[in-house]
């Protein structure tokens, strides 16, 4: 399944890019799943990964926890804790 991979703040830097479309393997159901994958296609992505307490995700724009499911998902985004301000 094709997905909308969107990547914000400090994700973005260390990956490279803020978005990529990717195929994601049938076998992968969670975001943490996800996770585990794309920390295993380069640097950036495992960097930007490293520390899992330091990322949140979105799906279809609202936020998820990283054991939510992706199933019929468009858009996956991540990005640092928001902070207010």
């Amino acid at each position: 399944m094709a997905i909308d991979i969107v990547y914000f703040a400090w994700v973005r830097e260390a990956i490279g890019m803020d978005a990529e479309r990717i195929d994601v393997p049938g076998d992968i159901a969670t975001v943490a799943e996800l996770i585990d994958w794309l920390s295993a296609r380069g640097d950036g992505h495992a960097q930007a990964f490293a520390e899992r307490s330091r990322i949140r995700a979105a799906i279809d724009q609202v936020f998820v926890p990283l054991d939510a499911p992706i199933a019929d998902a468009r858009e996956i985004a991540f990005f640092p804790p928001v902070t207010g301000g």
